[in-house]
């Protein structure tokens, strides 16, 4: 297949819907978080994809730390007991860490996809050529 034949997608509007980077049509996941092997549409291969512990961080950084934020000042400003921080902290954090890990991972691996990124490799520098004139 032409790599040329197939338009530029964003990976935000791609990635959040866990569409297929390349078409946009076929499916980036078999389950919750598990990456499909390929597109069953264009056929991209998505063994290029790896997000690791990428969303995780993510969601670590913008919803865990408020919520667990949230429970604290709850504890602290009221003394609450047990049960209404099972009723209230509990599920802000179940809602805030989990539903935001499957779009923020199609979102990485779109990035990657879109912006060619590939594994960091080191760079060894040819010596110059002598220069004619000589040194200096």
């Amino acid at each position: 297949m032409d790599e040329h034949r197939w338009p530029r997608l964003s990976p935000l509007s791609t990635g959040i819907r866990g569409r297929c980077p390349r078409c946009g049509e076929g499916h980036l996941f078999n389950g919750f978080l598990t990456l499909a092997p390929a597109c069953e549409v264009c056929g991209l291969d998505y063994s290029f994809a790896d997000p690791a512990d990428g969303p995780a961080f993510f969601v670590m950084c913008f919803a865990c730390v408020p919520a667990v934020v949230f429970g604290l000042w709850l504890e602290t400003a009221y003394q609450a007991p047990y049960w209404v921080h099972l009723v209230t902290t509990l599920p802000i954090l179940l809602l805030t860490c989990i539903p935001p890990l499957r779009p923020l991972k199609g979102w990485l691996v779109a990035s990657q996809y879109y912006y060619r990124a590939e594994e960091g490799r080191r760079v060894i520098a040819t010596p110059a050529a002598p220069n004619e004139n000589g040194p200096g």
